[in-house]
């Protein structure tokens, strides 16, 4: 008789905390979060720190119980006055200007756009598809036609390069190509009953592109020099072109196809001889989106970026032979952006991460290097992620840093050693921890290989009960352009807080294929973006499982947008077993209808089967777990086709899945609608419970 009292009491405490989760109250709760977790709520914490001008003095604002107050800080005296708030611009108005170009739409470099020569004497431009020159002063019927073999279907581009004697024109002779457009019907105008069909410029995976030919003018004699494309052949992009300060040599940078080599090139403007300076190479992708390049004023070397060592690292260049003189930084770490290079001093200043062994590597320090590669040294030592404003002459900086789970701080310090002057705030987080904030934890735990470490981090309700069992619902953005946990402090996160409180646990991590853990880390996505670190992922969430007994690692869903869209449908078709529901926003789902750049980085060109292999609505018929598809019918950035193809191909397998469909929105998460959407689905599907009525949580 004891042991069936004790399963009932068992049972019975299972279905309290059943009843306990997904709640009207909970969700009430959950959305009240946003104002209680504001960073308004945050005290001392120094927000837009700027320095004036070329002084020592910058400026912040604080929150305070009387609102926000503004303070300017004097470097050299170590004095801070209170001031008023600085005027808000009131914003311009715009009318008789031309509609901006959509950042998609390919500029044809055909509209008149006279250059005028650094003497002032000569202006340059394109009439008729060729290059015309006109004295400055004089009539414009008095003009002379330098070149003769431009015409419709390869002219000479609008971007005229005066080299800094006046004497040569360097142009590039342009073979356009046809355009992609792709089509969205705006069902719901604010301005009138009938829907509206936009059109817009959007060239896809495998699509030819625009080639350009370097050509160089001798402007006096008119003699035409035409270089050899035999370095820069299939071109992904040409560009970054930029005469030395001697005017002798036109430097470029070429972008193959692919994206396996690319290569700084140097054109002569006397014989038309192209060389290679600079040459980057990869059986994968050479991760052209990672560029840095400095060239020294006089003309001998250059600062180049690379990640050929497998880390993201400077290298010094001899511009004259092509020839590496050293590698100025080196190790198991990454630079991750360049601020400046002080080429009097020697100096390089950047960010970089993991740099410090045993700590998370993706944390972003500030430091200072000889160009000799020697005297490395760290400006900002506090284990954190650090935001940094150097002074104009860079005598001081401001860094402020902070981690998840730490309020931020912020320091007034020497750029010369990093050495600390001031302490100008330290954020206050009392008021925030009253309103029931609760940090999230940075969790550790080893990915698919057994040794690799993969940094995440995990969010628990506010109201956490570590004797409840909490299903886990996973935040995914893979994409391996980047990393993107959150490492500095965050009040309130929009992909987690409001969600964990209806009683789930949230996660999210950095697995391979995504950033800043070496090349061959970020490779594994390579003509493989359905693999978006799944193994991984699974592995790790079960540790966390391991470690905290109330994460129910039998009961995990997943959500994203965008290429998080795109994997989180990847996880309930291909790994069905281990993820049990999916909220897919926006979803770039087959590679081969999403934009060019992105797709043919990762995937490769040309397109072949492994796009097929990667493609969401290829595997449809797999699809076994609930499914919430959502697109804004106005989505500018993912072909909104991809997930109507996705439903097409559900609907012929004839498989059970819901669709969001948001009338006039671009590319999103769901906005508010969406949002309470996918509350309810993982309500219903992982806690098993009938959401509350809608009408039931207004107020």
């Amino acid at each position: 008789m004891k042991r069936i009292h004790l399963c009932a009491l068992v049972l019975l405490t299972a279905l309290q905390t059943a009843m306990a989760q997904g709640t009207a109250e909970d969700y009430r709760r959950a959305y009240s979060l946003y104002d209680k977790l504001n960073a308004t709520n945050v005290r001392h914490w120094a927000h837009a720190v700027a320095w004036k001008d070329s002084t020592h003095v910058f400026s912040y604002y604080i929150d305070t119980d009387d609102g926000q107050k503004y303070f300017e800080y004097d470097a050299d005296a170590r004095t801070r006055r209170e001031v008023e708030a600085p005027r808000k611009q009131q914003p311009q108005p715009r009318f008789g200007r031309h509609k901006e170009r959509h950042w998609m739409e390919v500029d044809e470099e055909q509209d008149p756009r006279p250059v005028v020569s650094p003497d002032g004497r000569t202006e340059a431009y394109i009439e008729g598809y060729n290059v015309v020159l006109h004295e400055v002063g004089k009539p414009y019927s008095e003009k002379r036609v330098l070149s003769q073999d431009g015409t419709i279907g390869c002219y000479y581009s609008n971007r005229i390069y005066w080299s800094p004697d006046s004497r040569h024109i360097f142009v590039c002779k342009r073979r356009p190509v046809a355009k992609r457009y792709v089509y969205y019907v705006e069902t719901s105008p604010p301005d009138q009953l009938q829907p509206i069909l936009h059109q817009q410029e959007y060239a896809k995976p495998g699509d030819e592109l625009p080639q350009r030919t370097p050509v160089i003018f001798d402007v006096s004699s008119g003699r035409r020099i035409e270089g050899s494309t035999n370095l820069c052949p299939n071109q992904y992009d040409l560009d970054g072109f930029a005469w030395t300060a001697d005017s002798r040599e036109v430097t470029m940078e070429y972008n193959e196809r692919g994206h396996k080599v690319y290569r700084v090139l140097a054109m002569d403007a006397e014989t038309g001889a192209v060389r290679t300076v600079v040459e980057e190479t990869a059986s994968t992708f050479v991760n052209y989106t990672r560029h840095f390049r400095h060239d020294f004023a006089d003309g001998t070397r250059m600062l180049w970026m690379s990640e050929r060592d497998n880390w993201n690292h400077l290298y010094l260049y001899d511009m004259h032979t092509g020839k590496v003189t050293r590698q100025v930084t080196k190790g198991r770490w990454c630079v991750r952006h360049v601020v400046k290079v002080d080429e009097e001093a020697g100096v390089v200043y950047f960010a970089a991460s993991g740099v410090v062994a045993g700590e998370d590597p993706y944390l972003v320090r500030y430091y200072r290097i000889g160009l000799d590669g020697k005297d490395m040294r760290c400006l900002t030592p506090a284990e954190g992620e650090h935001e940094v404003k150097f002074s104009k002459d860079f005598r001081y900086l401001v860094d402020t840093w902070s981690k998840v789970d730490q309020a931020p701080v912020t320091v007034l310090r020497r750029t010369s050693d990093g050495a600390p002057l001031d302490t100008i705030e330290c954020a206050d987080l009392s008021r925030l921890k009253a309103n029931g904030w609760r940090a999230p934890e940075v969790f550790v735990a080893k990915g698919r290989d057994g040794k690799t470490d993969l940094w995440g981090i995990i969010q628990r309700p506010t109201q956490f009960d570590p004797s409840r069992r909490y299903p886990v619902i996973e935040y995914i953005y893979a994409g391996p352009g980047s990393a993107y946990t959150p490492k500095s402090f965050l009040p309130y996160n929009w992909n987690m807080t409001a969600l964990a409180e209806l009683g789930f646990i949230v996660v999210q991590l950095d697995a391979m294929g995504t950033s800043w853990r070496g090349k061959q880390f970020e490779e594994v996505c390579y003509k493989n973006l359905k693999d978006a670190g799944f193994p991984d992922r699974m592995e790790w969430i079960k540790a966390a499982a391991r470690r905290y007994p109330y994460m129910d690692a039998d009961n995990v869903g997943i959500f994203g947008a965008s290429a998080g869209g795109q994997e989180s449908t990847t996880a309930v078709l291909l790994h069905g077993d281990f993820y049990k529901a999916a909220y897919s926003a926006c979803g770039c789902h087959d590679n081969r209808m999403d934009k060019i750049w992105w797709n043919e980085q990762w995937m490769g060109y040309p397109v072949d089967s492994s796009y097929v292999e990667s493609s969401n609505v290829y595997h449809a018929s797999k699809l076994a777990r609930p499914l919430m598809l959502v697109v804004g019918e106005m989505d500018d950035n993912v072909d909104p086709a991809s997930t109507y193809q996705l439903v097409n191909a559900l609907v012929k397998a004839g498989k059970d899945f819901e669709l969001v469909v948001l009338p006039g929105v671009s590319h999103t998460m769901g906005e508010r609608y969406g949002e309470h959407k996918r509350f309810d689905f993982f309500v219903r599907n992982l806690l098993g419970k009938q959401p509350p009525l809608w009408d039931s949580l207004k107020e």
